[in-house]
């Protein structure tokens, strides 16, 4: 069977993170602040903010910009759910606009379209890997007294026009999930080009708990004394997977360069063939392919996905619209309000992509779809 996703894992990850087991501290201690420091070098933000997972750095992300009821995110609905959750949950309203035909990001047009005096962030995803257009939507964001807040999920690493994913919006959230482009077994970051938000989401992922004199209302209480000025969840990632993170990051640039390679494989082998639409590449874009996400024009998108699923090639589809899921379709929201969206789940199967995948399994998967379409 060939797998979807699969972590990468070697001695050299197993070492960093036995080191933190024999040592003094397994949470919120000297390997956490070492790959909040790595973070936000490889990003280029001011700070980073390690936190449990994707789906917690959005949520502190969102927390720390003040989003709640009478906002409104501007969002794409071709991600997973939590793009759109973590604002829903912290009572916004979610606006969604569709993406475009070529790479499946938002579409700053459509974004623009959708501004309106409530909105409060404009949330792009980087999808597949590949850079949202952040120069068009932080203008569009901006001149809408918005922010714009850009899920990384499938992206560290890359980059835009030579500046790096995690400094080409105001706040930028990561995942380390397994199937990443790096992992802490589970875990995700918050960074920021804005000291005062990533203090708020450094504050908020523990629990809301201040320490700082400065602002302690009761500062004479004692040296033990701790307040909590505004309520906050406990989202902290332990040491031992931040050690892993840090031994992950030194590994990167070799998983991208396989990633790059394991694409540009697919590329020459599935170029050609009319009922294919493969991914692009814009100009000044450089992806850390995170997927690989095919489109079969012909209808058959689950028939080649039930054909690849019999030879035990572990694909997936990436993603349903969101507002299709019931909790929005419950809310009021209707199928096809984003058409360019719908046409692209409609056809998406990702192929497996990840750093250990061999030339010999990416060479099956091309022959079993080639074969199929009958090229």
């Amino acid at each position: 069977m060939i797998p979807y996703g699969h972590q990468s894992i070697d001695e050299s990850d197993i070492e960093a993170v036995t080191a933190v087991l024999r040592g003094d501290w397994l949470t919120t201690g000297p390997s956490v602040a070492a790959f909040e420091e790595d973070l936000a070098r490889l990003s280029g933000a001011s700070r980073a903010v390690s936190v449990t997972s994707g789906t917690a750095a959005l949520h502190v992300a969102y927390a720390a910009l003040g989003v709640g009821a009478g906002d409104e995110v501007v969002t794409t609905p071709l991600t997973f759910v939590s793009t759109a959750s973590c604002a829903s949950v912290l009572g916004a309203t979610i606006v969604f606009a569709d993406v475009c035909e070529d790479t499946g990001n938002v579409d700053p047009q459509a974004v623009s379209a959708a501004m309106t005096k409530r909105t409060r962030v404009v949330a792009g995803v980087d999808y597949a890997g590949h850079p949202i257009d952040a120069t068009a939507l932080t203008q569009i964001a901006h001149q809408g007294n918005a922010v714009l807040l850009e899920d990384a999920a499938h992206s560290i690493g890359g980059s835009l026009d030579g500046q790096p994913v995690g400094s080409l919006a105001d706040v930028t959230t990561f995942s380390f999930f397994p199937t990443k482009n790096l992992t802490t077994a589970e875990g995700g970051a918050v960074v920021s080009l804005r000291d005062e938000v990533a203090n708020r989401a450094r504050t908020y992922r523990s629990i809301g708990l201040v320490r700082d004199p400065a602002v302690l209302r009761s500062p004479d209480e004692g040296p033990w004394h701790q307040e909590v000025h505004a309520f906050g969840l406990n989202y902290r990632l332990p040491d031992v997977l931040c050690a892993l993170g840090s031994s992950q990051l030194l590994r990167l640039p070799a998983f991208k360069a396989r990633r790059v390679a394991i694409t540009a494989r697919y590329n020459r082998g599935l170029s050609g063939i009319d009922e294919l639409r493969l991914p692009v590449c814009r100009q000044g874009a450089d992806p850390v392919w995170h997927l690989y996400p095919l489109r079969i024009r012909d209808g058959r998108r689950r028939a080649l996905f039930e054909h690849l699923r019999a030879n035990d090639i572990q694909v997936q589809v990436n993603y349903l619209p969101v507002y299709r899921h019931p909790v929005y379709a419950d809310l009021g929201y209707q199928r096809g309000m984003c058409p360019v969206a719908e046409d692209y789940y409609a056809q998406e199967i990702s192929l497996p992509l990840f750093a250990d995948l061999a030339d010999a399994d990416v060479d099956r998967v091309i022959d079993l779809i080639r074969g199929f379409v009958g090229a």
